[in-house]
């Protein structure tokens, strides 16, 4: 039993997490029955992750804040712009895709319990009151704009405050952080159960009539992920940028992918870009705010399935209106975590800019929820790993600038 132990500690957290996930799928396959309880593993380990995460998240920014010094230099602008663009070139990408292959749809029922929001104007005004919501409720609902808020306005508040408090903050910070590794550590439990768990609860079969069209989204995906992205860092840091997305993919989308949850993977995440030696009071910022506005998985979801009812509907599109659907589609995406639903309850929102009633809009997000399996998971890892790669690239930009010498191959 020592040897085994020591073997398997003498493993990376990727072999880990590959081998859970094998031992997960033949589980799940061939004693479905006897696999069921394991299940709980996944639950609790996704329910530490999202336990942790609001707290590390308010420790993290305040304490960055509070202890940063006047003239010391961030890459939040150059992240910001990173990230906008990201997620507007996946929704264009999304829509030509969706022009060269139209997908029709047979509509389903599925959708009727739900509520949309009526417009663009009702997102932003949503992700505005989630800003001043209170700080207890937004930790308690894992309402990440509420808690940048109240952590930026708490640690400008404290940047005066004595020594000895703003220690004690940092070591509260380094606390949690220390948490989030234990939590970490049982990432290939966690993730054999969530397996197990899809498997043995959805099956695959009620996937294979949307096969097209899941198809089309996850095709997206992966070319967003594995070139516009890369072609993205490129143009930031001159250098290849294969390595850093690799290991972004590796170590942040895997575990994004069988969680689902962009919340759930900000402990991931900080983990991940510690390792990567990047500056603690960028990204204690950025990764938070990478989980709630960049979301380019998000932006191809709309926008895929948005063009999937007009097709259906043999509505014509013309060139300009397609554009617009790239912009409306970034601006949802970013507003997708202050709606209930996420991405797929924007889509009447985008069906709205070609005329395509509501009930059929709705009808369109039952199609979501049931594909919603896989279409979720890779959205999730795009989104999430993404966050990490960008918070990457300008952090190396910005040394590559000050003349220091960068490279990713041994970075990553």
């Amino acid at each position: 039993m020592k040897s085994v132990l020591k073997m398997w500690n003498q493993l990376s957290l990727v072999k880990q997490i590959i081998v859970g996930l094998i031992i997960g799928i033949a589980l799940a396959v061939a004693v479905p029955e006897v696999a069921k309880p394991v299940v709980i593993l996944g639950s609790l380990f996704v329910g530490a992750l999202k336990g942790i995460a609001p707290v590390l998240v308010l420790f993290l920014v305040m304490s960055a804040i509070a202890q940063h010094k006047s003239g010391q230099q961030t890459n939040m602008k150059t992240i910001l712009f990173l990230y906008l663009l990201g997620t507007f070139l996946a929704g264009l990408f999304a829509v030509i895709v969706s022009f060269i292959f139209p997908v029709s749809l047979t509509l389903v029922k599925g959708a009727e319990g739900l509520t949309p929001p009526g417009g663009v104007v009702e997102v932003l005004k949503t992700l505005l009151l989630n800003v001043v919501d209170n700080p207890v409720k937004a930790i308690f609902n894992a309402n990440y704009i509420g808690i940048l808020a109240w952590a930026v306005v708490l640690g400008l508040a404290l940047k005066n405050a004595p020594d000895s408090t703003k220690t004690l903050i940092s070591n509260f910070s380094d606390a949690l952080s220390k948490i989030v590794t234990w939590v970490i550590k049982f990432a290939p439990f966690g993730i054999m159960g969530l397996v197990i768990e899809s498997i043995t609860t959805n099956g695959i079969e009620s996937l294979l009539s949307y096969g097209k069209l899941l198809l089309v989204l996850i095709g997206c995906m992966l070319f967003v992920a594995l070139v516009v992205n890369p072609i993205i860092v490129f143009a930031t840091v001159r250098q290849n940028p294969y390595p850093l997305v690799f290991k972004c993919i590796r170590e942040s989308g895997i575990t994004a992918f069988f969680t689902r949850s962009s919340a759930a993977n900000i402990p991931v995440n900080m983990k991940l870009c510690e390792k990567l030696g990047l500056d603690k009071d960028t990204y204690s910022v950025s990764i938070p705010l990478g989980a709630t506005i960049n979301m380019a998985g998000a932006a191809v979801t709309i926008a895929v399935l948005t063009l999937a009812a007009v097709h259906t509907l043999n509505i014509d599109v013309d060139i300009p209106t397609a554009i617009i659907l790239s912009v409306l589609s970034t601006v949802a995406a970013c507003g997708a975590s202050g709606v209930a639903g996420g991405s797929l309850l924007l889509i009447p929102l985008a069906c709205s800019l070609f005329g395509v009633p509501n009930d059929v809009a709705m009808q369109v997000v039952g199609v979501g929820f049931i594909i919603g399996v896989l279409q979720d998971s890779f959205e999730t890892a795009l989104n999430s790993s993404t966050d990490v790669l960008f918070t990457a690239a300008a952090d190396y930009q910005k040394r590559l600038k000050e003349g220091k010498k960068i490279d990713i191959n041994k970075v990553a």
